[in-house]
Order: structure tokens, then C-alpha cells, then sequence
């Protein structure tokens, strides 16, 4: 009641958030094994993940083919949602996090279920965790990305790259 009232003039200027905060559902794609604890435990069943099995041959001669889930659809339908945020607590392996953007209004309500390109598109917003030791190496999440990263960074320069060809004359052609 002693100081003045400031009025934010929202959108004009961004809100300052506080570090943390809580917005949108951001998924790491490469640390999703497709354990489907996440929408198991969602309580408003609003988490949609599709996948198939993948045979991966032996590594050693004579070893045994292992196989794996590959993710073809996640997807989270924010009309449902309820920004809980047991989905984030209970992922095992750090696939979902809380991202600070929060303007993700649509004018139909069915457009409010994003798939995965749009939620990984969210996770590079998410913030960093503070750092436990400053001698402490990278965490393998960022190691994992980033790699990723340069990987198609190096794929997309070298088909730019890529000279073509002459095509050279046929027989009968001059």
C-alpha cells in the first residue's frame, strides 16, 4: 500500500519472469526412451506418444539383436493440460522440462495440441540449471545436443557445398 502501483504494458514490453518459471512443456527428444511414464501419470491423460520397435543387429559376432523403442508421435494437448508438471517429475530420463515461454495462444482450441517439433522447438528456451560446481564438467544433455547440433549443421553445409556436375554431352550432341 506505501509504494506506487506500476502498470506493465503487456505486450508492448516483455515481463521480466523470475528465473524458473513455469510456461510450456519443452521435450528433449534424444532422452526419450518412450517409457510412457509420463502419460501413465498424467492425470488429465492429455500426453499422446506413438512409437514402434526397432531390431538393432548384434554388436559382437555372435551376440544377441536387442531392440528398442523409436518415438513417432508425442504430443501434448494443452487445452487438457493442467501444468502439474508430474509428467516433468516423473520422466526418468530428463526428456520434458518446464520452458518460460508462455504466449502460446491459438483461436482454435484444436490447434492447442503440439507435437513434438513444436515442444523441441520450446526446450532450447529452457533455461540452464545452475551449475553445482564451477570445475564440473558439462552435463551430458548439452553434450548430447550439442553434437546433434553440429552434426546437422555439418550435413546442411555440406549439401550447400556440394558442386554440380556438367552434364556432359551425348553422342550426336555438339
Amino acid at each position: 500500500m506505501t509504494k506506487k502501483t506500476v502498470t506493465e504494458q503487456y505486450p508492448d514490453t516483455q515481463p521480466e519472469l523470475p528465473p524458473r518459471s513455469r510456461g510450456v512443456i519443452g521435450l528433449f527428444e534424444e532422452n526419450c526412451t518412450v517409457c510412457m511414464l509420463c502419460a501413465r501419470e498424467c492425470p488429465d491423460w492429455c500426453i499422446y506418444i506413438d512409437s514402434h520397435k526397432e531390431t538393432i543387429p548384434a554388436a559382437t559376432p555372435g551376440g544377441r539383436e536387442r531392440s528398442r523403442n523409436v518415438l513417432d508421435r508425442f504430443a501434448i494437448d494443452f487445452s487438457l493440460c493442467m501444468y502439474c508438471g508430474i509428467c516433468i517429475e516423473v520422466c526418468p530420463f530428463d526428456a520434458l522440462f518446464w520452458s518460460p515461454e508462455f504466449e502460446y495462444a491459438e483461436t482454435d482450441i484444436r490447434d492447442l495440441t503440439h507435437e513434438r517439433d513444436k515442444l523441441r522447438e520450446w526446450m532450447w528456451t529452457v533455461p540452464a540449471p545452475p551449475a553445482l560446481d564451477p570445475g564440473a564438467e558439462e552435463p551430458k544433455e548439452l553434450a548430447a545436443a550439442r553434437k546433434t547440433a553440429q552434426k546437422l549443421a555439418a550435413q546442411q553445409q555440406a549439401a550447400q557445398e556440394e558442386p554440380t556436375a556438367p552434364a556432359e554431352p551425348q553422342e550426336g550432341e555438339s
